[in-house]
């Protein structure tokens, strides 16, 4: 069963850097895409960014395009989202999910983290 943890959330300034880990665990995640994903208080499930087994990284909110960059390390089973310039529109809980193929929506996922929470706040 694979399983992902979140870490690296916190409260920052706007303007400010954050980056956030998941780490993979149960299976290897070579074969895996790794999603980001954001929820704020009273709205629906964002789809944030994904990178796919072959490295390729796509941002799929137009929000972030340009301030987050996902990555990975396969050897470390970690995919980071270096989030930069963050506004408090960014105040979330973020998520990180696996499944075979990236895609902008939640529900195409079957492994999900507990989540870890950011607040961009002055």
């Amino acid at each position: 069963q694979l399983q992902l943890v979140e870490s690296g959330g916190g409260l920052v300034q706007p303007g400010g850097s954050l980056r956030l880990f998941c780490a993979v665990s149960g299976f290897t995640m070579d074969y895996y895409a790794v999603g980001w994903f954001r929820q704020a208080p009273g709205k629906e499930r964002e789809g944030v960014s994904c990178i796919n087994s072959n490295l390729v990284g796509t941002n799929y909110a137009e929000s972030v395009k340009g301030r987050f960059t996902i990555s990975r390390d396969n050897a470390k089973n970690t995919v980071y989202l270096q989030m930069n310039s963050l506004q408090p529109e960014d105040t979330a809980v973020y998520y990180c999910a696996a499944d075979y193929y990236c895609s902008e929506y939640p529900e195409s996922y079957d492994y999900w983290g507990q989540g870890t929470q950011v607040t961009v706040s002055s």
